[in-house]
């Protein structure tokens, strides 16, 4: 078990049962007691008010009132909040925008620094617009669920992105590319990012590309995006 599957069994456990000793939770989760000590360590950096009785019938309880949710999103969960409202907001489909952005501004303040750090950095290689009117979205498919952690690896380490790419003519090719951007045109979304083999910029529809796994080696650089005011990309696209 995980560290995070090992504490979210720690706080159900305590929810459950209202007291437990470190030995009912050493024996619940398959840890040492050393472990589920440091474990609670950590719950309660997270914001977990944890209380601690010593004697018989004593042991650990998790306060009733305490809700710990922030901490524990990854920038990855917390970065695909966040384009999905602005995604929603070009669409012109998000009727409560101002409260998305108080609660999504809430949850980002309660946020370690490091956390916020690496998100800000996943924003600034965010763009979106609107899709031209004339842009065929006929045969829009599903996003590979894996395909944006993969990303927020490779971004932020600056680690090379491999993956099967299927072309507007249903062609599949292998591709290794540097991921510089996410571009977003709703419902359309698109990786963009710097073909070494092609030496130049391509986009790629996200929902045509699937198995995708991260290089490990060398770092690459980041780039200067060229968007220009249209960002859209229209019909034909280099590939």
């Amino acid at each position: 078990m995980n560290i995070r599957f090992r504490h979210d069994a720690i706080v159900r456990i305590l929810r459950r049962s209202g007291t437990a000793t470190v030995n009912d939770l050493a024996g619940e989760v398959g840890a040492s007691r050393r472990t589920v000590l440091r474990d609670i360590v950590a719950l309660r950096d997270q914001g977990f008010v944890i209380h601690s009785e010593s004697g018989r019938g004593g042991g650990l309880q998790l306060d009733p009132e305490s809700v710990q949710t922030t901490a524990r999103l990854s920038v990855t969960e917390l970065f695909a909040l966040l384009i999905s409202v602005a995604a929603m907001r070009a669409a012109r489909s998000l009727p409560f925008s101002d409260l998305a952005d108080a609660g999504l501004a809430k949850i980002e303040r309660a946020l370690p620094a490091d956390k916020v750090r690496d998100l800000r950095r996943l924003l600034d290689c965010l763009y979106v617009g609107q899709l031209s009117p004339r842009q065929d979205v006929s045969d829009l498919g599903l996003i590979d669920s894996a395909l944006l952690p993969a990303f927020e690896t490779a971004f932020l380490q600056r680690l090379h992105l491999r993956f099967r790419y299927r072309d507007a003519k249903g062609v599949e090719t292998n591709r290794e590319v540097e991921p510089q951007a996410l571009l977003i045109l709703p419902p359309l979304w698109y990786l963009v990012a710097w073909d070494a083999a092609r030496e130049d910029f391509r986009h790629f529809r996200m929902d045509r590309i699937s198995t995708p796994e991260i290089v490990e080696g060398a770092q690459f650089r980041r780039r200067h995006v060229p968007f220009e005011d249209d960002v859209c990309p229209f019909n034909k696209m280099p590939r």
